[in-house]
């Protein structure tokens, strides 16, 4: 049974890894909003549609940054230090989390717009949201494998 285990765990290691990286990333995504909220909106106030951009902004920049890093060294394990190689990915990468941002940002809007708004836990929209999240990480997953960190052929 433990031998297995073992086996599929090295069979779906990758996948095991970028689950593993991306809930982390989603952490650090959090924490620094967090952090940016307690230090650009007053104590005592409630943001401003442009502070709460800016502190999505900064989240958005801190989880892309460490999403890149944990991709490339630890889930597709890309060796190269070549400052043009890593220049690229760094580009490539943060091209389709910018797609995938925007297919966040309406996708989940079109989808409560032609019926799928149901409300969980008081969350509006959350069938949608939970659907767009899913394609995300799957696209992120995709794009990562296939464009960013694709493998060159010996």
């Amino acid at each position: 049974m433990l031998s297995k285990i073992k086996e599929l765990i090295i069979k779906y290691n990758e996948l095991i890894t970028y689950v593993f990286f991306g809930a982390l990333a989603t952490f650090v995504n959090w924490a620094a909003y967090a952090v940016s909220t307690f230090l650009i909106i007053p104590k005592g106030t409630d943001g401003t549609e442009r502070q709460i951009a800016v502190c999505s902004a900064i989240a958005w920049v801190a989880g892309v940054l460490f999403a890149f890093v944990t991709n490339k060294l630890w889930v597709f394990k890309s060796k190269s230090r070549e400052a043009k190689v890593v220049a690229r990915e760094f580009v490539s990468f943060v091209g389709a989390r910018g797609v995938t941002g925007l297919l966040e940002v309406f996708g989940v809007p079109f989808l409560v717009w032609i019926g799928l708004n149901q409300t969980i836990f008081g969350v509006e929209g959350a069938i949608a949201k939970v659907i767009v999240s899913v394609a995300v990480v799957i696209l992120n997953y995709v794009f990562s494998k296939l464009i960013v960190f694709r493998k060159k052929k010996q």
